[in-house]
């Protein structure tokens, strides 16, 4: 069964219950899930539903992938597809996609996402693509394991960094105290 509306509400709810401080910042999320919108649509143009992923290693590394179309070092993740059952699941299905890492290699650090982030992805005119918001919802997982395999059509390189190295403070953040 593919990702519903409301099990994006109940992860986006579990999420604000931790973190009550954000509720403005994802009221556009909130406001979009009220609506009829089909945030599991990559169509959705208002805003759609993307899952992240922190993969760090035994030493606190967490991997950084280069996205082709954006040129930008970012956290593996994407898309939510038919087959995703849950938030988590397409999180986990985006990292072996993109890095060949198996399922088996990763171990999930909760099934409450550790950030959800709101930003903007530019116009695409080879996708057809006007710029819309993705709301990211970022699940942390370890791993002992290595990339296996790059997903060349998306991703030109991978490297580990220190969790220091996120550029979202408040994931940063958080990040390093589950680290720690």
């Amino acid at each position: 069964m593919p990702v519903t509306a409301a099990h994006i509400r109940k992860t986006l709810e579990e999420y604000l219950d931790a973190h009550p401080d954000e509720e403005g910042r994802l009221a556009s999320l909130s406001e979009l899930l009220d609506g009829s919108a089909d945030l599991a649509s990559r169509k959705e143009f208002r805003g759609h539903v993307t899952a992240g992923v922190i993969l760090a290693d035994p030493s606190g590394r967490v991997l950084h992938i280069k996205h082709r179309a954006l040129n930008r070092w970012l956290l593996p993740g994407g898309h939510l597809e038919a087959q995703d059952t849950s938030l988590l699941a397409a999180a986990q299905r985006e990292l072996t996609e993109e890095t060949g890492i198996a399922p088996s290699d990763v171990v999930p650090a909760g099934h409450r996402p550790v950030h959800i982030d709101a930003h903007l992805i530019p116009t695409n005119p080879a996708k057809g693509e006007p710029a819309h918001r993705h709301f990211d919802f970022r699940f942390l997982f370890r791993t002992s394991a290595d990339v296996v395999e790059l997903q060349t059509e998306e991703v030109t390189a991978a490297i580990w960094h220190s969790a220091d190295m996120i550029e979202n403070d408040t994931l940063r953040s958080r990040v390093v105290e589950a680290l720690s």
